[in-house]
């Protein structure tokens, strides 16, 4: 065979063991399931088997995958917080109230609906949550609190980046006409908000999605879902760190109204009694209540009472 036949001629690729096909360049064709011999020839004559040379397992391949978790915890430890940080300072407000309405939206067409409490145990709460919140950095003005029947989410409350506070029917049930629980509870949301951690917490819900659909290349229709459901339920809850956080606030905030601000610590004991720690109770699920959160609740309300704040 001439060179020139030779460089014609097309030899297809080594697919497991199914047979080669030899094309030569009069367009005959060969045939043969002597796949290591065809690999001998093209081997002498300068040819590989490319898609036969992806398959073959290379050691090389272990150090590549190492390399892709060890980078993937690298943007995951470092790159995505610095990267939260970055969008929480340039988020405009426009954009936080376009998020809550949403996330509100969504809600009260899957989960909640409207609330049953009377009128006037309504304007009586918020009454008295204006005048803790009247006290923080945002004033009444920047908070909207909305009442609403949890349904499967039971006795919850939670703050939306905008400061759209919600508290559940089931909540204030809980609190068995216990006021001081109830705001304590508002004064803790009112916490989440003023330090941005719902922000936060939605851009870092982002940035694992993207973060995962970057390693996990085209996760479909179904993964999309999985995401995206995914993203909006992290963003109901909140580290421990930021939950103890939000603690010192509403300890601060109901000291400062002269109400009790061990309320916050007494509404988890009084969640932990009714439902149990492995109660059907999301609000346990976003806001971990624990023994050593509530001495830590404890201890700061002693130091605020003696004046250390």
């Amino acid at each position: 065979m001439s060179l020139g036949e030779l460089a014609r001629t097309e030899i297809s690729a080594r697919v497991g063991r199914i047979p080669r096909r030899v094309t030569f360049a009069d367009s005959s064709l060969f045939e043969t399931d002597d796949n290591d011999a065809v690999d001998l020839w093209l081997s002498k004559h300068g040819k590989k088997g490319v898609v036969h040379e992806l398959e073959r397992f290379h050691p090389r391949l272990v150090a590549f995958v190492f390399a892709v978790v060890v980078l993937a915890g690298l943007i995951y430890r470092y790159a995505v917080p610095a990267l939260v940080e970055v969008a929480v300072l340039v988020t405009p407000p426009a954009v936080t109230e376009w998020m809550a309405s949403g996330t509100l939206l969504s809600l009260d067409q899957a989960v909640f609906s409207e609330s049953r409490l009377p009128e006037a145990r309504q304007t009586e709460i918020l009454k008295a949550f204006n005048q803790v919140a009247v006290l923080s950095s945002r004033g009444v003005a920047g908070y909207n609190l909305n009442f609403r029947q949890g349904g499967p989410i039971g006795p919850n409350a939670f703050a939306l980046p905008d400061g759209t506070l919600v508290i559940t029917d089931e909540l204030i049930d809980l609190a068995d006409g216990d006021m001081d629980m109830i705001i304590g509870v508002l004064a803790h949301e009112i916490g989440h908000v003023e330090e941005e951690h719902s922000l936060r917490q939605l851009y870092r819900a982002a940035g694992m999605a993207g973060l995962i659909m970057l390693i996990a290349g085209d996760v479909g229709a179904a993964g999309e879902d999985i995401l995206t459901n995914g993203a909006a339920l992290m963003s109901l809850s909140h580290s421990r760190d930021a939950e103890n956080e939000a603690d010192r606030i509403s300890v601060e905030l109901m000291a400062k109204a002269g109400r009790d601000p061990r309320a916050i610590g007494r509404f988890f004991a009084r969640l932990e009694e009714k439902l149990g720690l492995d109660g059907d109770s999301s609000f346990l699920s976003t806001h971990p209540g624990t023994s050593e959160r509530r001495e830590a609740i404890d201890d700061h309300a002693k130091t605020v009472e003696a004046g250390g704040i």
